[in-house]
């Protein structure tokens, strides 16, 4: 029997390399996904859309909770993938992100968005955010997560990178590097500092260009202060180790409710 349909969550590319990996990544990842249930848990039964559900791992993960929910995700292999994989699960359907402007207005109660943003061009992540903004139901929550890259965190996970490069870690060897100066501009970064961000390019299965930031320069809380302008942010939370707050956390986790 194929590995898939002994356990199709394990075989999940992201949830091979995070949920299931080893080590510090595996661990900081795990944490991630328990976080993620936390924050959601007191939404249960809600229907639920979680925008770049990546190979699907969450919505698997609180299907119990969330029984009618949709992940809409933006590569094509991505989406077949997960629908093979988690077909038997009724109420959990995937679509590709093209497929999201013909969803109802305040279709769902809680809209997710994790470890997405960070990646998004300017004009991509103001779609992503205008689309949730439409979606979410008048009484319900977005919440959205992204990564910590400022502060010690960003020392801290800049020392892991290397070693994880260095002991030849699939997707570590060619990480980004920064300067000092960029360096020391993002450890001591306010809710304005920005750096230069590099744009990659890749190519989609039907040939249009998918251009995308990876995590360098990065700063969650000029994104904190994009979302007030069509959110009311209700709480702030981090991840995985909460009372350090923005310091030493992987992840900052973002509740909105719609102005």
């Amino acid at each position: 029997m194929p590995a898939d349909e002994r356990d199709p969550l394990r075989s999940g590319e992201y949830a091979r390399k995070q949920l299931f990996g080893s080590g510090l990544i595996g661990w900081s990842h795990a944490r991630r996904f328990a976080a993620a249930r936390r924050v959601v848990q007191p939404y249960a039964g809600a229907p639920l859309l979680d925008y770049g559900c990546g190979d699907g791992t969450f919505l698997a993960l609180a299907h119990d909770a969330f029984p009618e929910s949709v992940g809409a995700e933006i590569d094509p292999a991505l989406v077949a993938d997960a629908q093979r994989r988690f077909g038997a699960m009724r109420g959990l359907r995937f679509i590709h992100t093209d497929e999201v402007p013909a969803l109802p207005d305040g279709a769902f109660g809680v809209v997710t968005c994790m470890e997405v943003l960070e990646h998004c061009t300017p004009e991509v992540a103001e779609h992503v955010i205008g689309q949730m903004r439409r979606l979410v139901a008048p009484d319900g929550v977005v919440i959205v997560s992204v990564p910590v890259e400022t502060g010690p965190a960003l020392l801290v996970k800049t020392a892991a990178r290397a070693v994880a490069g260095l002991r030849g870690v699939s997707g570590y060897q060619d990480r980004e590097r920064y300067s000092a100066g960029e360096l020391a501009r993002m450890v001591f970064a306010g809710a304005e500092t920005a750096i230069d961000r590099p744009v990659y390019e890749t190519r989609r299965p039907d040939g249009t260009p998918n251009r995308y930031h990876g995590h360098k320069g990065f700063n969650w809380r000029r994104l904190a202060e994009r979302l007030r302008r069509d959110f009311h942010l209700r709480e702030t939370r981090f991840s995985p180790l909460p009372p350090l707050g923005g310091l030493l956390n992987s992840q900052a986790w973002f509740t909105c409710t719609p102005r």
